[in-house]
């Protein structure tokens, strides 16, 4: 269980609160504006009203008990920004802040953020890959070269072994897990014998997954 600060509850930050929340961890939300916190009450540890741009919020928290900051003020670059700084001037252990381009996020990077995030961009990653090829479920970018890849089963595969397929030599891509029903089963043995009514998590390099997916299309 980690304990979570998250400054600004829009659509990005609610969603944040609410599945953080669900994972087990103690979260407190803070947004100067208080409708946008009442529906994720039922979900947070507390909430507090208050404009975190002003240093006197800001240490009345007690940033230094948290585990993680996240600010994921969406309306106000320069507020993100001041947010951010103080945090990290205040002691905190991670800050994580939401950028929207490349530029925000070095100056956050320059400005004590440990990490950042891109909500939109990410989101409009998955979608166009998503839509992009006819056998895609979903998709996850791990790196500018490396992602995963949810298909179906061809049924040219269904029957065979993972072992019999050998997607490593013959598409230069690995088979990290299989799901069902959305239940997920790492993949341990090259014996599992494919289904068609099963998914693939398949693994590899950007360039290779892209003539994989098209040999199967």
């Amino acid at each position: 269980m980690k304990t979570a600060l998250i400054i600004g509850t829009g659509h990005f930050g609610s969603h944040l609160a609410e599945r953080f929340s669900e994972l087990g961890n103690e979260v407190m939300i803070v947004d100067s504006n208080e409708d946008n916190m009442k529906r994720l009450l039922p979900y947070v540890t507390s909430a507090q009203v208050g404009d975190c741009t002003d240093e006197s919020v800001l240490k009345g928290l007690g940033i230094k008990n948290f585990d993680i900051c996240f600010v994921c003020i969406g309306d106000s670059f320069q507020s993100s920004l001041e947010v951010t700084s103080l945090l990290k001037d205040m002691g905190a252990e991670l800050v994580v802040s939401r950028a929207t381009d490349e530029i925000h996020a070095k100056f956050l990077l320059k400005n004590g953020a440990d990490s950042v995030i891109y909500p939109e961009r990410d989101t409009a990653l998955r979608i166009a890959a998503r839509y992009t090829a006819n056998n895609v479920v979903d998709y996850f970018g791990l790196s500018e070269d490396v992602s995963i890849y949810e298909i179906p089963v061809h049924s040219q595969w269904a029957g065979s072994s993972v072992r019999d397929l050998d997607f490593r030599a013959n598409y230069q891509v690995n088979i990290l897990a299989t799901k069902k029903d959305g239940k997920m089963e790492l993949l341990l043995s090259g014996d599992h014998v494919l289904r068609e009514d099963e998914h693939l998590l398949v693994i590899g390099y950007q360039d290779q997954l892209q003539k994989f997916l098209k040999r199967i299309d």
